[in-house]
């Protein structure tokens, strides 16, 4: 509601003299570390404003503009701490982006090298919006240094200190990314503020990935690298 509220805002536009009827699914589960709320807002968004632009022959929000209003409206839901800039981003146009997020502008976007992705989630989940802030901010300087890595595009590293600095400041097992690591993974880590982990594998890897995740209860996704990101489908 708050996503299309937006939209309406933006266009000038009346509920009561014309509304939208929007019904969503997803394979991404809820609160689990995976953005799955960036990368609804995105869409709820950018469909309204195709709908409203259409109808009233106005010109839809340009990406930027559709990331930045559902930026705003996740913020508004309490869904997010930071804005998620990246998240959102990263989902809308897919690939590696690293980000400025409190200005909200990019450091790097570009596609990334194709890899097979394993995705393990554990039987619970949380939510960003109750992530200890406190507790994150103790650890800032190392993930000043993650962050580091990742602008001078050491993604895996990046990923693998970022994802160890918030298993041990969230609480999660990290022992799930060192397993991965220890079976081949090319790089694993806890995926936003958890509770999933991803690991980037091979094919010289991904058996013995999944294998080593099989002693946790949870299920495990194998997904591809994303380069096209938000799209429409036909």
């Amino acid at each position: 509601d708050l996503c299309v509220q937006k939209v309406f805002d933006h266009y000038n536009i009346n509920p009561d003299e014309f509304g939208v009827s929007l019904k969503t699914k997803s394979s991404l589960p809820m609160a689990s570390g995976l953005s799955s709320s960036s990368a609804s807002s995105n869409a709820i968004v950018k469909v309204t404003s195709e709908i409203v632009a259409e109808e009233f022959d106005l010109n839809p929000l340009n990406d930027l503009e559709i990331i930045n209003m559902a930026i705003d409206a996740s913020l508004d839901a309490g869904v997010t701490i930071t804005g998620s800039f990246d998240d959102a981003t990263a989902s809308y146009f897919g690939g590696v982006v690293v980000t400025d997020n409190k200005n909200r502008k990019f450091v790097i976007r570009e596609n990334m090298e194709e890899h097979d992705i394993l995705i393990y989630m554990p039987n619970f989940h949380s939510k960003s919006g109750d992530s200890d802030v406190g507790r994150m901010k103790v650890l800032s300087p190392l993930v000043e240094t993650a962050y580091g890595f990742a602008c001078k595009k050491d993604y895996f590293k990046a990923l693998n200190l970022n994802g160890l600095i918030y298993s041990a400041t969230l609480g999660f097992d990290s022992s799930i990314a060192v397993d991965a690591l220890s079976a081949g993974a090319l790089a694993s880590g806890l995926s936003g503020t958890g509770s999933s982990f991803v690991a980037v594998v091979d094919e010289d890897s991904i058996d013995d990935v999944k294998q080593s995740w099989e002693k946790y209860e949870g299920n495990v996704i194998e997904t591809r690298v994303d380069n096209d990101g938000c799209c429409f489908l036909e």
